[in-house]
């Protein structure tokens, strides 16, 4: 598995390696053991699953009392995934990454992002579906479930909207997310 270090600390994206030939491929998207060995050394407790539409906005959710670290990667589509760190000691609190995930065909390469604990998270698609598979390291927490608004200014974060039709989808409970400034943090 190659490891690949982001602009934020922690924050990983990986790809296995693929094996192939004629009959088509194989990969080991995850093993306790080479995990361990890359330094991401958790216990996943639960995978979640979602399908999306082209323009759909997910995010930039978190949890605060059982906070979530996520191992995602796209089954299919196109997403141009971010992750927002928001650990109160970090000397990169408020910054940001965002890169592109995308499954289009068999044959294009895997890749994982690995998003600690303490990071919000949030994903733009960019195909006309897209479905995303993540593990997380803790389970759903309803009372801890925050927000941080897609916009806020003060995130600054460049968003590919010029690749949408329109305006992006997002669900009423993210449209009114906290600003950056107001969020509960982890």
């Amino acid at each position: 598995m190659e490891v690949i270090d982001t602009a934020l600390t922690d924050v990983k994206l990986l790809r296995p390696r693929i094996f192939g030939d004629e009959r088509g491929w194989f990969t080991e998207v995850f093993s306790q053991q080479t995990f361990t060995s890359a330094g991401i050394d958790k216990a996943f407790v639960q995978d979640n699953q979602s399908f999306s539409s082209k323009g759909v906005l997910r995010g930039l959710h978190y949890q605060i009392g059982k906070p979530q670290g996520k191992l995602l990667r796209v089954l299919s589509g196109h997403i141009w995934d971010v992750a927002v760190d928001l650990r109160s000691d970090s000397p990169q609190f408020g910054q940001h990454v965002g890169v592109h995930l995308k499954r289009l065909a068999p044959t294009d390469p895997i890749e994982m992002i690995w998003i600690p604990e303490g990071f919000a998270h949030g994903f733009l698609v960019l195909s006309d579906t897209a479905e995303v598979l993540y593990k997380t390291t803790d389970v759903y927490y309803p009372q801890g479930e925050r927000c941080v608004v897609w916009n806020d200014p003060a995130l600054a974060i460049s968003w590919p909207l010029d690749l949408l039709d329109g305006a992006p989808q997002v669900s009423a409970k993210d449209a009114i997310g906290s600003l950056l400034a107001e969020a509960d943090i982890c």
